[in-house]
């Protein structure tokens, strides 16, 4: 379903080239902006109750707001390399920390294929793949960022400093990619048996103090202990790290609070950054996207972090604003399932260049406008590690139901989450749900075939 403010049947327009005045076709600046652990619903405008994200509702609300954005595996750098190339892990490769790109496909990922286009292209923050990033195939490269300089500057402030100064030296007659990469909203993870920690700006650090952070429908004990025993061990990494976080009131209110504040920190840099862009009338010729390479579990079903295919983990938030005056300004709710395979693809198309066949993703500019048919489900894998510490996953999901089989234990979850949006039991062993159950790991088989 589509939601359009304004006339539904009007034309479809964002992220089209536009003539210049002399005639020749203008490419538009692209501003890729991609956080760490931004889950869909801490949004204010996705209704959150509290969060404020006040730049970022803007952003939505002049724009195009996917409301179901979804990632094909939740944990960082499989996420970037699908983001990337436009595949599926299972297509690129990329299932580790320090795996590179092959050479082709690197290749055909879409920052090459623009810089071969003519962008100038930057990177300021980290790229995410592979232990020996290549800085050399970037005009401009700044992704050594650490969470704080030693003079007490915040990463989130420091690539947003760094953002606008770049903005500040470019010529409005030479299209431009700038990617900023944050770490925030992730954690800092614990070394040496301590827990993690969150490393909030100064200013951020009593928002939302008196407030009483609301505690997930599944964060029971009784939802852990549904789990299947492979799965509900301290080994497991998800329990570990809920442990250091969320396991007791103090911890859980504490940290929570951190992650907001977080998020609150993003969306002050998205503001300062198009900020600079207007006053520097960038803005007439740019597209700003905004993303996340994963969701993140606030305790859900006894876990924390990401991994498993729970709506907290796999769910993001995605905008995409044209910014240019000549863009029609109609404001746009997009209910369609889309993935983050899809941003290489609406990227190139926005810059008009076509994606290559090996990008698996959909351009959404054709997705939205309803030249393509909307995508009813999606395979989701996650095998970076193995059990005890994060059972390999693999499955189906839909609107409607989440289908997971546990490869190495040969054991499927089905959560219905038209009636059970929470995914509060999981009813594979239901007798009322056995024929649904066929059907989708008989579409798992198939799937999982068709995405490498």
């Amino acid at each position: 379903m589509l939601y359009l403010i304004l006339n539904a049947l009007a034309p479809f327009s964002w992220g089209q080239s536009r003539q210049s005045g002399s005639g020749k076709t203008k490419r538009p600046n692209i501003v890729f902006i991609i956080t760490d652990s931004h889950r869909a619903d801490a949004l204010g405008v996705s209704g959150h109750p509290f969060v404020q994200t006040p730049h970022l509702d803007q952003l939505a609300k002049t724009g195009i707001r996917f409301t179901n954005a979804y990632v094909t595996t939740a944990i960082c750098a499989v996420s970037r390399a699908s983001i990337l190339s436009g595949q599926h892990q299972a297509r690129h490769k990329i299932n580790d920390f320090t795996t590179s790109f092959s050479e082709a496909t690197w290749q055909q990922t879409y920052p090459v294929m623009l810089r071969k286009a003519g962008y100038k292209t930057a990177q300021i923050g980290f790229l995410g793949v592979g232990k020996n990033p290549p800085a050399d195939q970037f005009d401009h490269w700044d992704a050594n960022i650490p969470w704080m300089t030693p003079d007490g500057l915040h990463q989130t402030d420091n690539i947003t400093r760094k953002a606008v100064e770049f903005l500040e030296k470019q010529r409005s007659d030479e299209p431009f990619y700038l990617a900023l990469s944050f770490h925030a909203a992730h954690e800092i993870d614990g070394v040496n048996g301590k827990p993690a920690t969150y490393l909030v700006q100064e200013r951020y650090k009593n928002l939302y103090r008196e407030r009483t952070m609301p505690v997930p429908v599944t964060a029971s004990e009784d939802h852990w202990n549904s789990f299947p025993d492979f799965f509900r061990t301290d080994q497991n990494i998800g329990r570990q790290r809920w442990y250091g976080l969320f396991s007791t009131p103090e911890l859980f209110q504490e940290n929570v609070k951190n992650y907001y504040r977080l998020i609150t920190g993003l969306d002050e840099a998205v503001g300062r950054v198009v900020a600079r862009l207007k006053e520097l009338k960038l803005d007439e010729n740019t597209v700003v996207v905004y993303t996340s390479d994963h969701g993140f579990s606030l305790g859900e079903h006894g876990l924390m972090g990401k991994w498993y295919g729970f709506e907290p983990s796999t769910h993001v938030p995605l905008i995409i604003n044209d910014l240019r005056p000549s863009a029609k300004k109609r404001p746009l709710r997009a209910d369609q399932l889309v993935l983050n395979i899809d941003l290489a693809p609406t990227l190139l198309g926005i810059a008009g260049i076509p994606a290559p066949r090996e990008m698996q993703g959909k351009d959404l500019r054709q997705l939205v406008a309803g030249s393509l048919p909307e995508r009813p489900h999606f395979f989701y894998e996650h095998t970076v590690f193995k059990s005890p510490a994060l059972p390999k996953v693999e499955g189906i999901i839909s609107k409607d139901y989440k289908y997971f089989r546990y490869t190495e234990h040969d054991f499927e979850s089905l959560y219905d989450c038209r009636n059970d949006p929470h995914e509060t039991r999981d009813v594979a062993r239901d007798p009322a749900y056995q024929k649904q159950l066929e059907k989708v790991r008989s579409l798992y088989v198939r799937e999982k075939v068709s995405v490498e």
